[in-house]
C-alpha cells in the first residue's frame, strides 16, 4: 500500500527534503579535479552533523558511506573513497537526510571540466526527463505515466533508461512503496492521490540500458562502459497540477 501523508508527516518531511537539497548542493559546489570521492563524503557527513541530521544511506544494507558517489560510467551506489575526480570526468552524487523521523532523498550529476558536449548533453537530457517525470505525476494519473514521460525524454535524445533500477516511495522509510519505474506504456499502476511522497530518480545511459554490479556488490556499472547521468527529486502529490518538488533551496 502507497502510503498518503498527513499534514504533520509533511511539515516533517519538508525540513528532512530542504536539508537534504541543500546538503546535496554543497556537496556538488565542492566537486572539482584533485578532490576524492572519500573527501566529498566526509564533507558531507561534516555538513549533516553541523546541521543536526543523520545520513538516510549510511548503514542502510551495510551501505559503508554518507552518500553514494558515482562516475562515469558508473549508474549508482558508488562507495566513496580513494579515487580521485579527474578534469573530464561526471561526478553523480546521491544524498539522503533523516531529520525528524522523515527522510528527503536527491541526487545530481556534476560535469567537471573540459567534459565532452556529448556528455553534457546527457545530463541535460537526464535532468529534462526528471522534470518531464514531475510533470507527469499528478493526482488522477497513473503511477507508469511518471515512467513513460522519463522514458520518452531519454530516448528521443538517443540515450537509453537503466531498467534493473528505479525510482521509489520516500518516508519514514527510505524505500516505501511504490516501485516507480523510468520507462514503460503509460495508464498503468495505482492511481496517483494527493499526500503521496515519491523519489523520482531516472538513470540514464550514453549507450545501451544493460547494466551490471560490481564486486563490492554496491556500485552498478553500465555494462558497455559508456557514461550515465543521474538525477533525483523527492516530490509530494498535491491536489492540482504537477507534483511539488520537496528537495528544493528555490521556489519551483
Amino acid at each position: 500500500m502507497i502510503p498518503i501523508k498527513t499534514s504533520s508527516d509533511l511539515k516533517s518531511m519538508r525540513v528532512a527534503c530542504r536539508l537534504s537539497a541543500q546538503i546535496l548542493a554543497e556537496v556538488a559546489a565542492e566537486v572539482r579535479a584533485g578532490v576524492t570521492t572519500g573527501e566529498l563524503d566526509a564533507f558531507a557527513a561534516k555538513r549533516m552533523r553541523e546541521l543536526g541530521v543523520e545520513s538516510a544511506f549510511l548503514g542502510y544494507g551495510g551501505f559503508p558511506g554518507t552518500c553514494c558517489i558515482s562516475l562515469n560510467e558508473e549508474v549508482v551506489h558508488g562507495i566513496p573513497g580513494p579515487r580521485v575526480i579527474n578534469n573530464g570526468d561526471m561526478v553523480s552524487v546521491d544524498l539522503g537526510v533523516t531529520a525528524e523521523q522523515f527522510i528527503g532523498d536527491n541526487a545530481t550529476t556534476v560535469c567537471v571540466g573540459d567534459v565532452d558536449a556529448e556528455i553534457r548533453r546527457l545530463c541535460d537530457v537526464t535532468e529534462a526527463s526528471l522534470l518531464a517525470g514531475i510533470d507527469a505525476a499528478r493526482a488522477g494519473s497513473r503511477l507508469s505515466d511518471i515512467g513513460h514521460a522519463v522514458q520518452t525524454v531519454a530516448e528521443a535524445a538517443g540515450f537509453s533508461v537503466v531498467r534493473d533500477f528505479c525510482g521509489h516511495g520516500v518516508g519514514r522509510n527510505l524505500h516505501e512503496d511504490p516501485q516507480i519505474p523510468n520507462y514503460g506504456a503509460p495508464g498503468k499502476g495505482p492511481m496517483l492521490k494527493p499526500g503521496m511522497t515519491l523519489a523520482i530518480e531516472p538513470m540514464v545511459n550514453q549507450g545501451g540500458y544493460a547494466v551490471e554490479v560490481m564486486s563490492d556488490e554496491w556500485t552498478v556499472k553500465t555494462r558497455d562502459r559508456l557514461r550515465s547521468a543521474h538525477y533525483e527529486h523527492t516530490v509530494l502529490i498535491v491536489d492540482k497540477g504537477p507534483a511539488e518538488i520537496l528537495t528544493c533551496t528555490e521556489k519551483r
